[in-house]
Parts: C-alpha cells; structure tokens; sequence
C-alpha cells in the first residue's frame, strides 16, 4: 500500500515538474522554428523543420545583444558584491550583538519584501536623477541592491547565529579586531549562507525589469532583459527571436545557478535549523 502510494506521489510530482518546465521547453524549441511554425495550428510540440536562421541572422549578427549581455553581467555582478558585503556585515552585527532595536531593524527587512520594485521606481529616479546616476551602471546596481539587500540579511542571519560568540572572542584574545575576527573567523564559517545570499543577488540583477526601464536611456547601459522589447513593434511580432533572445539570457543564470545548487541547498538548509 504503501508501494502505490508512493508511485502515486512521485508520478504527481513528476506531472507538476512537467507543466512547470513545459514553457522553458516551449521557448527552447521555439527559437528553432520559423514564426509559420509557432502560429502552426495545432501547435508543434516538436520542430518539424528545425532552423538556426534566427540565431544566424538575429543573435549573433546583431552586435546590441553581447552588449546587453554583458551590461547585466555587470550590473548583476556588482549587484551580488555589494548586496554580500553590506548583508554580511549587517546580519554578523544581528547576529552577534545586542543592538537596542534588532527586532524592529528585521521588522523593516521583512516588511520591505512586501513592496514591489515598481513602487521604488519613480522615486529612485528622481532621486539618481540629482545625483546624476541615471543610465550609469552604479545607478542600476545601487537600485537592485536596494531590493535585493533586506531579504539577504534576513536570509543571511541565521548562518551568523549558529556561529559561537566565543570563537570570534577567542579570535580577539589572540591579538584580531572585530573586523578581523569577522572577516577571518565568521565569513568562513558562514560560506554556505554567504553562498546562497551571492547566487539570489546575482539572479535578483540579472532577471530585473522595472529598473532597467526607468533608470536607462540608451541601449549603451541597458541590460538583458531590456533587449526584448527590440522584438516587438506596433505592428509586429518576432516571436522566433524574442523565443532565441530569452533561451541566451536565460543560460548565464542557468549555468550560474548549476554550478552553485549545492551551496544554496546547503546554506538555506542550514538556515532553517535555527
């Protein structure tokens, strides 16, 4: 009984995976057909007719997508440093010391997850905007970084609790500073959590829209997923590129996300022993 049971589990589970994963499918074979074929009724779950014209002719032979490529690198990689570094350092001191106010500091982490980006965007605008850091890579990573900052501190915490006190003093006994304990002792100790709060930043830069929109001009800054809307007009529609465009944006995270699965696994784990 419990046999069947279980066969029954794994071929729900098995069912849901498959509809979650269907439309990756779809655009991955999409960017090999034809737009005749994508409008074909009824669909082709399978290319009939496979094509590499749209890779040839729209991908790689247009210059504006490596560049667009390599803006999100830049902004996701700046976003996921300087999310780390203030994170790591905001969620040792939470973790660590007895700060008047801790409980309402993570209050306000907790509570910012609720407000979408969209309601930071016009503000953060005129804000950059008299700074002068609108269509600028700095602007980018500082708007996602204000976004992605609480929830890695309130992700990152929990790694900083399970750290004894007593090996950072004993670290301090030996001649450290409290940087340098935190630094030499705690970020070690702390890598599976600082792991999965750098790969969640770096995603969180990569996949951002409502920024990129508001806070760029020009295709010279402007990243991934901005590039879209190129494939699009009032009166057309290139589904085949735009369907080749997102299956290149999406392998950087992929491979970003594969390389690191079992740091994140193993840091979120962690964190939810406390």
């Amino acid at each position: 009984m419990t046999g069947r049971r279980n066969w029954w589990l794994s071929l729900v589970g098995f069912g849901l995976v498959a509809a979650y994963l269907f439309p990756v499918y779809w655009m991955v074979t999409a960017a090999f057909k034809t737009d005749a074929d994508i409008r074909a009724i009824p669909p082709q779950l399978v290319p009939l007719n496979p094509t590499v014209a749209t890779w040839t002719g729209r991908i790689f032979a247009d210059p504006r997508v490596g560049h667009y490529v390599l803006n999100s690198v830049i902004v996701a990689t700046g976003t996921m440093t300087l999310a780390v570094v203030l994170a790591a350092a905001a969620a040792y001191a939470l973790a660590q010391f007895r700060i008047r106010g801790r409980a309402v500091v993570l209050f306000f982490c907790l509570s910012s997850l609720m407000f979408p980006a969209i309601m930071l965007a016009t503000p953060l605008f005129v804000i950059f905007s008299k700074l002068q850091l609108t269509d600028s890579y700095l602007g980018l990573i500082l708007a996602d970084t204000t976004l992605a900052l609480p929830y890695a501190i309130v992700l990152l915490r929990p790694a900083f609790v399970r750290i004894p006190r007593e090996l950072t003093e004993a670290a301090m006994l030996d001649g450290c500073s409290e940087v340098r304990a935190f630094v030499r002792v705690a970020v070690p100790l702390a890598k599976p959590g600082i792991a999965t709060v750098a790969v969640l930043s770096f995603l969180w830069g990569w996949g951002d829209l409502v920024f990129a929109l508001t806070l760029t001009n020009s295709d010279s800054k402007r990243p991934v997923t901005t590039g879209l809307w190129g494939f699009f007009g009032a009166n057309t529609s290139d589904w085949s590129g735009a369907m080749a465009f997102s299956t290149l944006a999406m392998l950087v995270p992929l491979v970003v996300f594969l390389f690191s699965q079992r740091f994140v696994v193993a840091g979120v784990t962690s964190g939810s022993l406390r």
